[in-house]
Order: C-alpha cells, then structure tokens, then sequence
C-alpha cells in the first residue's frame, strides 16, 4: 500500500495491473479488502485503484476528522488528480463509494470514462433505524465494552449477505473496527451519514455524463431493489443488471456473477471517451 496525505488524513491506496486506469470504491463499513479480488482478476486489463477512505480499513481515523460523503468526494476528486492518471478512469462503486463517485463525478467535476454502481446509496431515503441510533448516541455505543461492540458489529454485517458470510470473510471485515481506534471510528462515521449529502446530486443525475451501469443485488435487504430501478430511470442511458440470489454483499454472495458483468461492461467500455 502507498499513502497519500489530504488535510490531514492519512489515505492507503494500491495500484495494480496494466492498462487503462480503473477506480474501486467501497462503501460502509467495508474498505478496498472488498474489492481486492476482483482487482487481482481484472489487473491483466486495467491498471486498478484501490484505496481506503479515511475513516476506514488501513486508512487513518483521527477522531477529530471529518468523515461524511462531502469530505470523501473532494478527496476522491483529489486523489484521482494526484495520480496523474492515464485519461479519465472507469469506476466501480459500492455502497456510499456511489455517493462518493457521483458528487466527484457531477458536484466537483471529475470526468469518468464510466461508472458502473453497485448497490449504492445515491437515493433517499436511506439508512437504517440501527444507524439512525447509533448517530444519535454515538457517546454512548462508542463506549460500549468491547465485546459488546463486536458482537454488535458482527450482527450488523452479517445482515448485509443474503446467503451467509464464511467466518473468515466476516472476520476480516469486522477486524478494522475492534480496539479503541476502530469502535470509535465504527460509531463516528454513521454520526456522520448525511442525507444532505446525496440530496445535493439527486436532481443533478440528469447531468450525468459518463456511460453509467447500475448493478444490484435482488435480495439485498439493506437497500432494496427498487432502489436500482429508480436509480437506473434518474441516469440518461444508464443500463440494470440484476443479480439473484445476492444481498447488498453482492461481491461475496455472488462474487464470479458480480465479475462477468463488470468484466462485461467495463471490456465494453475500454475504449470511450470519458464523460
């Protein structure tokens, strides 16, 4: 991992692969591990990004730093200028990794070659009671014992997968938000989900230039499908692809589905002008 610094945050990214410049984005509470296989699997095709939001994986968690949707789509925007990429990117987003995308995209101007979204949060409403809780008494669940709090964590992501999660797969996911660091960080960026934060691009979907796929899981149960048909409908010319038998962790429940229609889409759209 390499590490950029941004106002203060410390961001751990990766760069893998050859060939035009491709973008990961994660969502909550995941970091780039998410991506990482399928990084591997498309590195013969495209040079692949992957990076940690602050607040998130191996990325700093200074309590003190803000970590909302606004914060994360300047840095995106950054970040992508600091590479000193090879042309626009292609970009795949989960989860508020497509808030993030979308106001790079269309608030601050970032041109994509594509974008392709998968079970995002883009639209309102959005968020569950549990995080409407947490926000409310972050004090309160931050200091929660330990064991408690993983626990807690544990149930939480596990309701993301419609099938189940291999231990191993749940532990890894989990790991990043034990200790004092990571459950203070855990509760800190719910406090800091922000409708507001998606309202600022909704009618701005419209503007959306870059070819765009929208890609769901049917059976997600943390934002439900009608959510990609809506989405799909607000983004001129952008395509739906559903996949059964998937739940918002639609990269673990049906990992080699996800991939061939990515794999698809972004060998289709390898040689466009960027939007």
């Amino acid at each position: 991992m390499a590490t950029f610094g941004w106002r203060g945050r410390r961001v751990e990214w990766a760069r893998i692969g050859s060939g035009p410049p491709l973008v990961l984005c994660h969502g909550t509470p995941w970091s780039s591990w998410l991506w990482r296989p399928f990084a591997e699997a498309i590195a013969d095709r495209f040079t692949v990004h992957l990076w940690d939001m602050p607040g998130y994986g191996a990325s700093s968690k200074d309590a003190a730093h803000a970590v909302g949707l606004d914060v994360q789509g300047e840095l995106l925007a950054d970040l992508i200028a600091a590479w000193e990429l090879d042309g626009p990117p292609h970009v795949v987003a989960h989860d508020i990794g497509g808030a993030v995308a979308l106001r790079a995209h269309a608030i601050h101007g970032v041109p994509l070659r594509s974008l392709a979204l998968v079970d995002v949060v883009a639209l309102r409403p959005w968020g569950s009671p549990f995080f409407r809780l947490a926000a409310e008494h972050e004090a309160v669940f931050a200091a929660l014992p330990g064991a408690l709090h993983e626990g807690l964590v544990r149930a939480y992501i596990s309701g993301a997968s419609a099938v189940g999660l291999a231990p191993e797969a749940l532990g890894a996911l989990v790991a990043p938000w034990l200790g004092d660091e990571g459950q203070a960080a855990f509760y800190h960026q719910i406090a800091q989900a922000d409708e507001a934060h998606t309202a600022a691009f909704e009618e701005r979907l419209t503007e959306v230039t870059a070819p765009a796929l929208v890609v769901w899981g049917e059976d997600d149960a943390w934002i439900p499908v009608d959510r990609a048909h809506r989405l799909a409908a607000a983004i001129p010319g952008a395509e739906l692809e559903l996949i059964p038998g998937a739940g918002h962790l639609v990269q673990l429940d049906r990992p080699a589905e996800l991939a061939a229609v990515l794999e698809r889409w972004l060998m289709r759209r390898r040689g466009t002008a960027a939007g």
